[in-house]
Parts: structure tokens; sequence; C-alpha cells
């Protein structure tokens, strides 16, 4: 077993750099924005890449995690290309069929979203095409192990996107102009879809040799199983980003959009939390979705649940013990939204722990039951929301994320240990929730102080918060650092 977590590790830190360092150059667009933008302005930025997600994630099908378990279980090399050629045709077809509806009813899908008379619709749905189109092949480099090809393509496409916005809201001549104002929002939409036309590209060129044509049988099996993974997907992408719609549509009209970059801004400043979910799930999808004995792979889930806490409670600590630090990322305007910080901070724990609780119904084909979790998860996301955000305004979008995150955990956990019990160490994990939760209130004595003692007592809380970590786990630093560099 500690041969299969040094692997994940492993994995989980190729992924992460990645990550870490695409979405870092990306985050230089924050600070730029919300220096530059209206709060209204970003709102509407915050709007469009709320609704972008839900959309790939209907589109995609959850192919993707269709394509790791059957591409997993290939017999050979033949039978995997017929996968790949399978999933990716159906989620091309899917992204096209959407493309052409969009553009042929762009009017009043443009009037409904607030947007009538701008082309943010139609730029939107070609940044999903492609995104879509682009889905499965980046699935592919991850499921044979080519870090290297999937790091260089993201961060190239990062690099573009952010030149070109650069380029657009700074040395863009005026004659070349493509909207009424310098700092309108749609000049980062289409920054966006030109980084995404050319990662398509890039993507083509190197999954080239990989198709093996569609099957519609293997189609058939494939959607049998990822269907309620779709359903679940749908759910679950609603539960993490409706409560954006919520802020916009339960809000007095006048507040709701600057409301919505201000919630929009915060949320961001938690987008490391974010950050190592999803370089976990990179890793950890492929790796626990491959063939596993049944015993090792409990084993296996219930240790990597413990170290994915224990990291996040790190950097919750680092995020909010410094939280006066990380304000300073968005403009002046923005800041009067930090106070929902810490929220932000435990939903994010809390989803990648959800993550971890789906890898046994994955695992074992059950995949009705994400169904199930997700949809608690909606009720109480949109049952908070509308009780919440008319009063609290994006407050209380915050805390209905949080119950909905909560809910969820508590229902996959129950269902979990019904169906498949996993022994997850409870005790430790709870362990490390409650010294984190002790550490965070310990700081808050002396939050209010100015000058370099304050930070120099929150870094010896973090300091020994990694010392009881290591020794208490026996972490094999050493190892975890051979995984990494040795890996290729």
């Amino acid at each position: 077993m500690a041969k299969n977590l040094t692997k994940l590790a492993g994995q989980v830190a190729i992924y992460g750099i990645s990550s870490v360092l695409a979405r870092l150059l990306n985050y230089l667009l924050v600070p730029y924005y919300t220096r530059i933008m209206s709060p209204a302005e970003y709102g509407i930025i915050t709007d469009i890449y709320a609704l972008i997600p839900f959309a790939l994630v209907v589109l995609t099908m959850g192919m993707e995690s269709g394509y790791f378990r059957f591409a997993a279980k290939a017999a050979d090399e033949q039978e995997r290309k017929r996968v790949y050629g399978t999933t990716w045709g159906a989620v091309v077809a899917a992204a096209s069929v959407f493309l052409g509806v969009v553009l042929l009813f762009e009017e009043p899908i443009s009037a409904a979203l607030g947007y009538a008379g701008k082309d943010y619709v139609w730029i939107t749905a070609l940044i999903i095409f492609l995104d879509v189109a682009g889905a499965i092949p980046f699935a592919r480099l991850r499921q044979e192990g080519r870090a290297g090809r999937f790091v260089c393509i993201r961060l190239l496409s990062v690099i573009i996107n952010i030149g070109l916005c650069l380029w657009f809201y700074n040395a863009q001549p005026e004659c070349c102009r493509l909207f009424s104002t310098p700092t309108d929002p749609g000049y980062a939409f289409v920054a966006n879809l030109v980084a995404s036309g050319l990662t398509f590209i890039l993507l083509l060129i190197s999954c080239r040799g990989s198709f093996g044509g569609f099957s519609s049988r293997t189609f058939k099996t494939i959607f049998l199983y990822s269907l309620p993974l779709l359903i679940s997907g749908i759910a679950g992408t609603a539960n993490e980003f409706i409560d954006r719609q919520m802020v916009k549509f339960l809000m007095p009209a006048e507040e709701s959009l600057a409301a919505l970059g201000i919630y929009g801004a915060v949320v961001k400043i938690g987008v490391v939390m974010l950050l190592f979910t999803q370089m976990y799930r990179l890793a950890a999808e492929p790796f626990f979705l491959a063939e596993f004995k049944k015993d090792e792979f409990k084993e296996s889930n219930a240790a990597a649940m413990k170290y994915f806490v224990l990291v996040s409670v790190l950097i919750f600590l680092f995020i909010t013990l410094f939280s006066d630090l990380f304000a300073l990322i968005v403009g002046p305007d923005f800041r009067e939204g930090m106070y929902i910080l810490p929220l932000v901070l435990v939903s994010n724990a809390l989803s990648g722990i959800v993550l971890n609780l789906s890898f046994w119904y994955k695992q074992v084909g059950a995949t009705k039951y994400a169904i199930v979790i997700t949809g608690i998860g909606l009720v109480f996301t949109v049952v908070f929301n509308i009780l919440l955000v008319p009063t609290l305004g994006y407050a209380g979008a915050a805390i209905a994320r949080l119950v909905c995150e909560l809910s969820m955990v508590v229902v996959s956990y129950r269902l979990g240990q019904k169906h498949y019990p996993i022994p997850y160490d409870l005790k430790r994990i709870a362990e490390y929730f409650l010294i984190g939760g002790a550490m965070y209130a310990l700081s808050l004595l002396w939050a209010d102080s100015i000058g370099t003692l304050k930070y120099l007592a929150n870094s010896a809380l973090i300091i020994a918060f990694v010392i009881y970590a290591v020794r208490r786990e026996k972490i094999n630093i050493g190892g975890l650092l051979r995984a990494i560099t040795r890996r290729k």
C-alpha cells in the first residue's frame, strides 16, 4: 500500500505542478481585472465563467471517467483506441449540436441572460465547443501518463490567454477595438477563445494515431456507465456554481452584478484549496479507477483520504492566517467580502472529501449513487440560497455552499459504509480538523494587530502543525521527493 500511495503522491505532484503554475499564471489576471474593472464589470466575467463549467459537464457526458474505466480494462491497444475514438466522437457530436443551437438562437439566449446586444454568448459557445472537444484528448494524455505533454499544453494555453488579455486591455490600437469600452469584459472572452483554439490544435497533434473509430456498441456500454455520472455531474456543478446565479437574480438588480463581482473575487482567493483538489483529482481518478484488488483499494483510499484532509487543513491555515496579505490580490473595492473567505475554504475542502468518497462507487460501477449524493446537495443548495441570499447577500450564498458540501459528505460516507465499507481513520481526520480549527481560533486573538510579530506568530502556528503532522504520520519526505523527481 505504501508503494501505491507514494506513486499517487508523485502523480499528484506532477499534475499539481501544471495545475498550480497554470492557475497561478491565470491568477495574475484577478488583481489586474479587479483594478481596471468595476465590480459590476467583473461580475459579468464571474457570471459567464460560472456558466461554462455547467455546459462542459453536460456535453462531456461523464465520458472522461468512462474513458479511464474502460481504457484501463481494454484487452489490447486496438480496443483502447476504439474506446478513445468512441468517447471523443460522442462528445464532439454533442458539442457540435450545442454550438449550432446557440448560434441559431443567439439573440433570445443573450436577452435571457441579460446581455442583449452583446457578443458574449456566441464567443462563449465557441469556447465551450473547443474545451469539450479537447476533454477526451486531455484524458488520453493523463491515462497514458504523458504528464510532460499535458503540462506544456496547459501552460502554453494559459500564457497565450494572459498575453492576449494584457494586449487587449493595454496595447491594442483604438482603431482595432472590438468593444465599445476599453475595459469591456468581452476582451477576456476573446482571449480565452484564441487560447482554447490553439490548445485544441495541439491536442489533436499530440493524440494523432490514437483514433480507433466509433463503435455504437462500445458507446452504449460506456454511456450506461457514465450516465449516472452525467446526471450527478450536472447536479454537482450546479452545487458549485449556481450560487453565482442566485446572487445575480435574488439580490436587487441594481446591486446584483457588483455583489457578484465581489463574491467572485473572494472565491478566487480561495482557489489554492481548489487547486489542490483539482491536482489531486487529475492524478487520483485514473489511479483509483485502474484495476485494484478490493482490500488494496480500500486501504489506499482510506489512507489517501487522511492525507488529503491533512494537506487541506494546512492550506486553510496558510490562507486564513495570512488573509490580510491575500486580500491585496484583489482591488480595494472588492476587499469588503473577505470575511466570507473561511467559509469558502472549508467548502472547498469538503468538496475534495466528497471526491475521495466517490471513488468506491466508480470503481465497482455503482455510479447511480452519484445521482443521490449530488441531488441531495442540490436541494440544500437551492433551499438555503433562496432562504439566505435575499437577506444576507453573497454571505448567504457562501453559507449555502458550505451546508451543501457538508450534506454531501454525510450522505456519501453513510452510503459508502453501507455498501462498500472503507476503514477511514475518522479519529485522525477529526484530530487534524480540530487542531486546525483551534489554531485558527488562536490566531484571532492577535488578528487585529499590525506588524511583524503577528506574522511570526502565525508562521509559528503553521510550522508547528507541519512538524506535528510529519511526526504523527511518520511521513517519509525523502520517499515523496524521489517519487516526484524520478517520474518521467
